[in-house]
């Protein structure tokens, strides 16, 4: 193989397939970067068994066929420090690969490329296609509800949920329930569950490309993300999900309307004492009337604030994580947020003010007087 490019067309693509390369392995044709050059143009692989990776071809200049995998990070270590950008790949009939940029000069051993596990071929039978700020939003707005413990395995994915011409994603970690909706152009129905780091790993991967159209194929074990700069495979996660609309109930007994950021800025002030040296300590929230007071006590101190409200039901005296609050409160786009409460041990129910796209359920701690 023989090819001629630019390094910052090179160094950017690297930058998207090293997403897939397997760090813990005892496979070390994973820890590699696939370079293939034929007919079809010149395109980079990884692939981590779990997640893989193959970009769009690139502008290149093929002189001669063929394929080599290369250690990723010493292949990108050397392309990200070469003094020019015009470079020269050349690996021969032994995997040994010459790097030449200006009269810089490295030669490395690869491995056969033909030994790397190329990405499935995912049918193309049932898809939707969403745009890819559109996508990023969604999954920024509920990635932070999954599960981080692999004790129930499906619940460390997201819910991707296709019906009545909505994609509905949900995520789910035994304390809070994160739902996102959006409306979509598709007569299909179909769910799957998809692993937080493919998802963590599209957001990125779409970056600031807010224009992007971003087509979503499922299998019943895989799914196909197709992106102008690259396609991304993953493997789906076994298990059912747990059935989330049952729980949004528009049910209250209190509620409260308050300013987002005032809310926000109350309970960062509140976890400065309660979350001190990882304490994780509740905030107790006493509603009463038009008046909201937030407080806190531990070993290191105390704090207490009280905020003005609008209120509509009984007083309520509950308490809770404020990391969980504070979470779902920086991700609502709205500056005005409800929140719904039925009792002491029941989970309330947040959401912007006429929005009903985003809605969030975090369950309270226990309170004690």
């Amino acid at each position: 193989m023989i090819i001629e490019c630019q390094k910052n067309i090179l160094l950017d693509n690297i930058n998207i397939v090293a997403r897939a390369v397997s760090s813990r392995t005892s496979l070390p044709i994973l820890e590699c970067i696939l370079l293939v050059a034929d007919s079809n143009g010149f395109r980079l692989m990884s692939n981590d068994l779990e997640m893989g990776i193959e970009t769009a071809n690139m502008e290149a200049n093929i002189v001669e066929e063929g394929s080599v995998a290369l250690e990723a990070r010493i292949f990108s270590d050397i392309i990200r420090r070469l003094p020019e950008d015009n470079l020269k790949i050349k690996s021969d009939e032994n995997n040994i690969t010459v790097i030449k940029s200006g009269k810089s000069e490295f030669k490395i051993l690869g491995m056969a490329g033909d030994e790397f596990p190329y990405l499935s071929n995912v049918e193309k039978d049932v898809s939707c296609t969403i745009n890819g700020e559109t996508l990023k939003n969604m999954i920024r707005q509920t990635i932070f509800s999954v599960a981080a413990e692999a004790s129930k395995p499906v619940l460390t994915g997201e819910l991707f949920e296709i019906k009545d011409n909505f994609l509905n994603v949900v995520a789910v970690d035994g304390f809070r329930i994160s739902h996102r909706k959006e409306s979509i152009e598709t007569d299909i129905l179909h769910s799957a569950v998809i692993p937080s780091k493919a998802l963590n790993e599209i957001s990125k991967i779409i970056g600031g490309d807010d224009e992007a159209e971003i087509t979503m194929y499922f299998t019943e074990r895989q799914v196909l993300f197709e992106l102008p700069q690259c396609t991304m495979v993953s493997k789906l996660l076994d298990g059912e999900f747990i059935r989330y609309e049952s729980v949004f109930t528009s049910e209250y007994y209190t509620r409260i309307i308050i300013g987002r950021h005032t809310l926000l800025d109350a309970l960062e002030r509140a976890a400065l004492i309660s979350s001190r040296k990882s304490q994780n300590k509740p905030v107790y929230l006493q509603i009463a009337g038009d008046n909201l007071i937030i407080s806190t006590k531990t070993e290191m101190g105390t704090s207490f604030e009280e905020l003005y409200i609008e209120h509509d039901g009984k007083d309520l005296d509950i308490s809770f994580n404020p990391r969980f609050l504070m979470e779902v409160l920086r991700v609502i786009e709205e500056d005005v947020v409800y929140i719904h409460m039925t009792n002491q041990s029941n989970p309330c129910i947040i959401r912007g003010c006429d929005n009903e796209i985003a809605r969030y359920l975090v369950l309270p701690l226990r309170y004690r007087e």
